[in-house]
Protein backbone atom coordinates (compact mmCIF):
# COMPACT_ATOMS: atom_id res chain seq x y z
CA UNK A 1 0.00 0.00 0.00
CA UNK A 2 1.37 3.30 -0.91
CA UNK A 3 -0.28 6.87 0.38
CA UNK A 4 -1.21 9.63 -1.84
CA UNK A 5 -0.45 13.09 -1.27
CA UNK A 6 -1.81 16.26 -1.86
CA UNK A 7 -0.92 19.72 -2.75
CA UNK A 8 -2.85 22.95 -0.98
CA UNK A 9 -5.27 23.64 -3.56
CA UNK A 10 -7.80 24.06 -0.79
CA UNK A 11 -7.62 24.06 3.31
CA UNK A 12 -9.10 20.64 2.92
CA UNK A 13 -6.06 19.04 1.01
CA UNK A 14 -3.72 20.87 2.86
CA UNK A 15 -2.85 17.76 5.10
CA UNK A 16 -4.94 15.41 3.99
CA UNK A 17 -3.25 11.63 2.51
CA UNK A 18 -5.54 8.86 1.48
CA UNK A 19 -4.61 5.36 0.79
CA UNK A 20 -3.70 4.99 -3.74
CA UNK A 21 -5.72 1.66 -3.11
CA UNK A 22 -3.40 0.13 -5.87
CA UNK A 23 -3.70 -3.28 -3.75
CA UNK A 24 -7.77 -3.49 -4.59
CA UNK A 25 -8.50 -5.59 -7.73
CA UNK A 26 -12.05 -6.00 -7.08
CA UNK A 27 -14.73 -2.85 -6.52
CA UNK A 28 -17.70 -4.98 -6.26
CA UNK A 29 -18.03 -7.21 -2.95
CA UNK A 30 -19.87 -10.91 -3.22
CA UNK A 31 -23.35 -10.99 -2.95
CA UNK A 32 -23.54 -13.73 -0.56
CA UNK A 33 -21.07 -12.72 1.82
CA UNK A 34 -22.76 -9.76 2.34
CA UNK A 35 -25.53 -8.65 5.63
CA UNK A 36 -27.68 -5.57 6.15
CA UNK A 37 -25.58 -3.21 9.09
CA UNK A 38 -27.69 -1.52 10.82
CA UNK A 39 -25.94 1.38 13.06
CA UNK A 40 -28.04 2.63 16.33
CA UNK A 41 -25.73 6.07 16.28
CA UNK A 42 -24.72 5.53 19.61
CA UNK A 43 -28.14 5.08 21.08
CA UNK A 44 -29.70 1.95 22.84
CA UNK A 45 -32.70 0.02 22.94
CA UNK A 46 -35.02 2.77 24.52
CA UNK A 47 -33.12 5.56 22.57
CA UNK A 48 -30.32 7.05 25.15
CA UNK A 49 -27.20 7.87 23.55
CA UNK A 50 -24.73 5.70 25.62
CA UNK A 51 -21.86 6.46 22.87
CA UNK A 52 -21.32 10.26 22.55
CA UNK A 53 -19.74 10.98 19.16
CA UNK A 54 -21.45 8.71 16.78
CA UNK A 55 -24.08 9.07 13.91
CA UNK A 56 -23.83 10.05 9.88
CA UNK A 57 -21.75 8.81 7.68
CA UNK A 58 -21.65 6.79 4.77
CA UNK A 59 -24.24 3.86 4.57
CA UNK A 60 -22.29 0.92 4.66
CA UNK A 61 -23.14 -3.31 4.52
CA UNK A 62 -21.22 -6.00 6.63
CA UNK A 63 -18.70 -8.07 4.83
CA UNK A 64 -19.19 -11.61 6.25
CA UNK A 65 -15.50 -12.63 7.35
CA UNK A 66 -13.91 -15.93 8.04
CA UNK A 67 -12.10 -15.41 11.41
CA UNK A 68 -12.89 -19.19 12.82
CA UNK A 69 -11.08 -20.77 9.14
CA UNK A 70 -12.19 -24.16 10.14
CA UNK A 71 -12.63 -25.41 6.44
CA UNK A 72 -9.45 -27.60 7.31
CA UNK A 73 -7.68 -29.49 4.81
CA UNK A 74 -9.46 -28.15 1.37
CA UNK A 75 -6.94 -25.27 -0.14
CA UNK A 76 -8.58 -22.16 -0.96
CA UNK A 77 -7.13 -19.77 -4.16
CA UNK A 78 -6.71 -16.29 -3.41
CA UNK A 79 -9.16 -14.42 -6.04
CA UNK A 80 -8.92 -10.90 -5.28
CA UNK A 81 -8.37 -8.47 -2.73
CA UNK A 82 -10.96 -6.05 -1.36
CA UNK A 83 -12.09 -2.38 0.31
CA UNK A 84 -13.80 -3.13 3.77
CA UNK A 85 -15.84 -0.09 4.73
CA UNK A 86 -15.85 -1.80 8.00
CA UNK A 87 -11.97 -2.46 9.05
CA UNK A 88 -8.86 -0.87 8.65
CA UNK A 89 -7.40 -3.88 7.03
CA UNK A 90 -7.98 -5.07 3.48
CA UNK A 91 -9.33 -8.44 2.84
CA UNK A 92 -8.69 -11.37 0.20
CA UNK A 93 -11.66 -13.72 -1.25
CA UNK A 94 -11.05 -17.02 -1.58
CA UNK A 95 -12.57 -19.87 -3.58
CA UNK A 96 -12.42 -23.14 -1.85
CA UNK A 97 -12.06 -26.21 -3.95
CA UNK A 98 -15.41 -27.94 -2.34
CA UNK A 99 -16.86 -24.53 -4.45
CA UNK A 100 -17.59 -22.10 -1.06
CA UNK A 101 -16.35 -18.65 -0.67
CA UNK A 102 -15.04 -17.20 2.11
CA UNK A 103 -13.73 -13.69 3.12
CA UNK A 104 -10.17 -13.50 5.17
CA UNK A 105 -8.18 -10.32 6.23
CA UNK A 106 -5.97 -9.79 4.17
CA UNK A 107 -1.97 -10.43 5.34
CA UNK A 108 0.79 -8.92 4.12
CA UNK A 109 3.07 -9.93 0.91
CA UNK A 110 0.16 -12.76 -0.03
CA UNK A 111 -0.23 -12.92 -3.64
CA UNK A 112 -3.41 -13.02 -5.56
CA UNK A 113 -3.28 -16.73 -7.19
CA UNK A 114 -1.60 -18.24 -4.39
CA UNK A 115 -3.38 -20.89 -2.34
CA UNK A 116 -3.85 -20.98 1.55
CA UNK A 117 -4.90 -23.65 3.38
CA UNK A 118 -6.17 -24.17 7.22
CA UNK A 119 -5.96 -27.52 9.61
CA UNK A 120 -2.72 -29.16 11.79
CA UNK A 121 -0.89 -30.19 8.96
CA UNK A 122 -0.75 -26.67 7.02
CA UNK A 123 2.50 -25.11 6.50
CA UNK A 124 3.72 -22.32 7.83
CA UNK A 125 3.18 -19.49 4.91
CA UNK A 126 1.67 -16.57 4.98
CA UNK A 127 -1.95 -16.82 4.80
CA UNK A 128 -2.40 -20.27 6.60
CA UNK A 129 -4.20 -21.08 9.89
CA UNK A 130 -2.82 -23.81 12.38
CA UNK A 131 -2.82 -24.15 16.21
CA UNK A 132 -0.76 -21.98 18.13
CA UNK A 133 1.45 -25.32 19.28
CA UNK A 134 2.32 -26.01 15.60
CA UNK A 135 3.54 -22.77 14.77
CA UNK A 136 7.45 -22.36 15.66
CA UNK A 137 8.88 -19.71 17.80
CA UNK A 138 9.37 -16.17 16.77
CA UNK A 139 6.66 -16.63 13.87
CA UNK A 140 4.49 -13.60 13.15
CA UNK A 141 0.57 -13.94 13.45
CA UNK A 142 -2.60 -12.40 13.82
CA UNK A 143 -6.27 -13.00 13.81
CA UNK A 144 -5.50 -15.16 17.39
CA UNK A 145 -8.52 -16.91 18.83
CA UNK A 146 -8.54 -16.72 23.07
CA UNK A 147 -11.25 -19.58 23.26
CA UNK A 148 -10.86 -22.89 20.94
CA UNK A 149 -13.03 -23.10 17.64
CA UNK A 150 -14.53 -19.39 18.53
CA UNK A 151 -12.75 -17.68 15.91
CA UNK A 152 -9.78 -15.19 15.91
CA UNK A 153 -10.60 -12.17 18.78
CA UNK A 154 -7.70 -9.95 18.98
CA UNK A 155 -4.65 -8.70 16.60
CA UNK A 156 -7.23 -7.97 13.38
CA UNK A 157 -5.82 -4.48 13.28
CA UNK A 158 -4.14 -3.03 9.89
CA UNK A 159 -0.29 -3.82 10.36
CA UNK A 160 -0.58 -5.39 13.56
CA UNK A 161 0.72 -9.04 14.30
CA UNK A 162 2.18 -10.80 17.30
CA UNK A 163 4.62 -13.21 18.27
CA UNK A 164 4.77 -16.61 19.71
CA UNK A 165 7.28 -16.32 22.53
CA UNK A 166 7.59 -19.46 23.92
CA UNK A 167 5.31 -23.41 24.39
CA UNK A 168 4.72 -24.86 27.85
CA UNK A 169 2.40 -27.52 28.65
CA UNK A 170 -1.05 -26.77 27.71
CA UNK A 171 -0.72 -22.75 27.01
CA UNK A 172 1.62 -20.82 24.34
CA UNK A 173 3.08 -17.55 25.37
CA UNK A 174 2.29 -15.17 23.07
CA UNK A 175 3.51 -11.14 22.86
CA UNK A 176 0.93 -8.63 21.85
CA UNK A 177 1.19 -5.69 19.95
CA UNK A 178 0.51 -3.75 22.70
CA UNK A 179 3.60 -5.30 24.70
CA UNK A 180 1.45 -7.25 26.50
CA UNK A 181 2.63 -11.25 26.82
CA UNK A 182 0.61 -13.78 27.75
CA UNK A 183 -0.90 -17.23 27.74
CA UNK A 184 -3.18 -18.78 25.30
CA UNK A 185 -4.40 -22.26 24.81
CA UNK A 186 -2.13 -24.20 22.43
CA UNK A 187 -5.58 -25.54 20.51
CA UNK A 188 -6.57 -21.66 19.82
CA UNK A 189 -5.73 -21.05 15.70
CA UNK A 190 -3.89 -18.20 15.00
CA UNK A 191 -2.69 -17.04 10.96
CA UNK A 192 0.71 -16.59 9.90
CA UNK A 193 1.91 -12.92 8.87
CA UNK A 194 0.94 -9.86 9.60
CA UNK A 195 -2.37 -8.02 8.60
CA UNK A 196 -1.62 -6.24 5.38
CA UNK A 197 -2.52 -2.42 4.86
CA UNK A 198 0.58 -1.14 6.99
CA UNK A 199 0.65 2.38 6.16
CA UNK A 200 -2.95 2.89 7.22
CA UNK A 201 -1.41 4.83 10.51
CA UNK A 202 -0.09 7.31 8.52
CA UNK A 203 -3.04 8.34 6.87
CA UNK A 204 -4.04 12.18 7.82
CA UNK A 205 -7.38 12.91 8.07
CA UNK A 206 -7.40 16.44 6.45
CA UNK A 207 -10.46 17.75 7.58
CA UNK A 208 -13.35 17.24 9.72
CA UNK A 209 -16.38 16.58 7.04
CA UNK A 210 -13.84 13.06 6.19
CA UNK A 211 -14.90 11.89 9.76
CA UNK A 212 -18.27 12.79 9.35
CA UNK A 213 -18.29 10.30 6.65
CA UNK A 214 -16.73 7.88 8.65
CA UNK A 215 -19.88 8.43 11.35
CA UNK A 216 -17.83 10.27 13.99
CA UNK A 217 -19.42 13.59 15.01
CA UNK A 218 -18.03 16.74 16.54
CA UNK A 219 -15.77 16.16 19.80
CA UNK A 220 -14.96 19.22 22.28
CA UNK A 221 -12.97 19.85 25.01
CA UNK A 222 -14.10 19.82 28.64
CA UNK A 223 -13.25 23.24 29.46
CA UNK A 224 -14.91 25.13 27.04
CA UNK A 225 -18.09 23.33 28.04
CA UNK A 226 -20.89 24.81 30.81
CA UNK A 227 -20.35 23.21 34.34
CA UNK A 228 -24.17 21.70 34.04
CA UNK A 229 -21.87 19.18 30.78
CA UNK A 230 -18.85 18.82 32.06
CA UNK A 231 -17.12 18.72 35.38
CA UNK A 232 -14.05 21.19 33.81
CA UNK A 233 -16.97 23.74 32.45
CA UNK A 234 -17.35 26.44 33.52
CA UNK A 235 -15.39 30.21 35.05
CA UNK A 236 -14.41 33.28 33.15
CA UNK A 237 -12.36 32.94 29.90
CA UNK A 238 -9.30 30.35 29.46
CA UNK A 239 -9.89 28.69 33.57
CA UNK A 240 -8.34 25.57 34.84
CA UNK A 241 -10.41 22.76 35.39
CA UNK A 242 -10.32 23.66 39.38
CA UNK A 243 -9.97 20.29 40.27
CA UNK A 244 -7.09 17.83 41.70
CA UNK A 245 -7.17 15.52 38.33
CA UNK A 246 -8.72 15.61 35.08
CA UNK A 247 -11.93 13.65 35.44
CA UNK A 248 -14.85 12.01 32.35
CA UNK A 249 -17.60 13.76 31.96
CA UNK A 250 -19.22 11.76 35.13
CA UNK A 251 -17.03 12.56 37.28
CA UNK A 252 -14.33 9.36 37.40
CA UNK A 253 -10.86 9.84 37.20
CA UNK A 254 -9.22 10.46 33.35
CA UNK A 255 -6.16 10.78 31.81
CA UNK A 256 -3.90 7.75 32.78
CA UNK A 257 -6.30 5.95 35.35
CA UNK A 258 -6.10 2.13 34.42
CA UNK A 259 -9.65 0.89 34.23
CA UNK A 260 -9.25 -2.67 33.84
CA UNK A 261 -11.39 -5.31 36.16
CA UNK A 262 -8.57 -6.13 39.43
CA UNK A 263 -10.89 -9.42 39.58
CA UNK A 264 -10.90 -10.29 35.65
CA UNK A 265 -11.02 -13.86 35.03
CA UNK A 266 -8.22 -13.98 32.20
CA UNK A 267 -6.05 -11.83 34.45
CA UNK A 268 -4.47 -14.86 35.52
CA UNK A 269 -3.14 -15.33 31.84
CA UNK A 270 -1.13 -12.40 31.67
CA UNK A 271 2.30 -12.38 32.11
CA UNK A 272 3.10 -8.91 31.68
CA UNK A 273 0.82 -5.92 31.50
CA UNK A 274 0.75 -3.84 28.51
CA UNK A 275 2.72 -0.50 28.48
Amino acid sequence: MAIRLYKAYTPGTRNRTVSTFSEITKSKPEKQLIAKNHSPSGHNNRGVITIRHRGGGHKKRYRIIDFKRNLHGIPAKVVACEYDPNRNARIALLHYMNGEKRYILYPRSLKIGAFVNSGVDSSIEIGNALPLEKIPLGTAVHNIELTPKKGGQIVRSAGTYAQIVAKEGRFVTVKLPSGEVRLIKKECYASIGQVGNIDFSNITIGKAGRNRWLGKRPTVRGSVMNPVDHPHGGGEGRSPIGRARPVTPWGKPALGMKTRNKKKYSNIYIIRRRK
